[in-house]
């Protein structure tokens, strides 16, 4: 991969999120439709996790996002966001932050 410098890195807006909403969406076989309380306001993220996740788990998780990703229009809505999670070949793990830290933190 690419290098990047502090200037480009400083542009993310790395947020913690609280999963307030998880649920299916219909006709989609990867996606989750997330509700995410970042202290301000609430973002809605599709996230590929369906295979790896119950919709119920994910209740009161708090997690880091991109705040600032560009939001893109999906066949099931508008994803406002991205999750930051970590994978290998069979699971995905979400990047979990300890419950204490307040919703909407900047990540630095």
């Amino acid at each position: 991969m690419d290098e990047i410098d502090y200037d480009l890195f400083s542009k993310i807006d790395l947020r913690v999120g609280e999963i307030i909403s998880a649920e299916d969406v219909e006709g989609a076989d990867k996606l989750l439709c997330l509700k995410i309380d970042i202290g301000s306001i609430t973002k809605t993220i599709f996230a590929g996790i369906k295979k790896f996740y119950e919709p119920e788990s994910l209740l009161g998780k708090k997690i880091i996002i991109v705040n600032n990703l560009k939001s893109r229009k999906m066949k099931f809505g508008e994803s406002e966001g991205m999750l930051l999670a970590a994978d290998n070949d069979e699971k995905v793990y979400l990047i979990e932050i300890d419950k204490d830290v307040i919703n909407g933190a900047k990540i630095r």
